[in-house]
């Protein structure tokens, strides 16, 4: 049986949908650190479609990360753009994307230019203007 494909909506060069394990799943079942930001932001992404606050706070820079993280009830992701992502320098960038969702039947966009930072090796997210 074929393993689901990412959340993310990465895709191979040919254009196929990735497994989650050769995708995003390397990130959250492991404890492999996503190797730029924009990986980190589609990891991150996944983790709210799959519920994973653990994986969340993990990757939620200290400084900004909230005392208590809880996912809204009911929300039904449906798909992610990348629109962007901007290497500033060797341990700063920047992404910008487009989740769509479903809540209690309306449909959501969260479009956001998102800040990350590296430290010691691994990237977090910082925290994001909203467009």
């Amino acid at each position: 049986m074929a393993e689901p494909a990412c959340p993310c909506g990465q895709t191979d060069p040919r254009g196929r949908a990735l497994a989650f394990g050769a995708c995003c799943g390397r990130y959250l079942d492991h404890d492999t650190p996503a190797p730029d930001a924009q990986s980190l932001m589609r990891s991150r992404y996944s983790a709210f479609v799959l519920g994973r606050v653990d994986y969340l706070n993990r990757s939620w820079h200290a400084s900004t990360r909230p005392a208590d993280l809880s996912l809204e009830p009911g929300v039904k992701w449906l798909g992610l753009e990348v629109r962007s992502h901007r290497l500033i320098d060797a341990d700063h960038a920047e992404v910008e994307f487009v989740a769509r969702s479903r809540v209690a039947g309306r449909g959501q966009r969260l479009h956001e230019t998102s800040r990350f930072v590296r430290e010691v090796g691994r990237w977090f997210y910082v925290d994001g203007d909203m467009k």
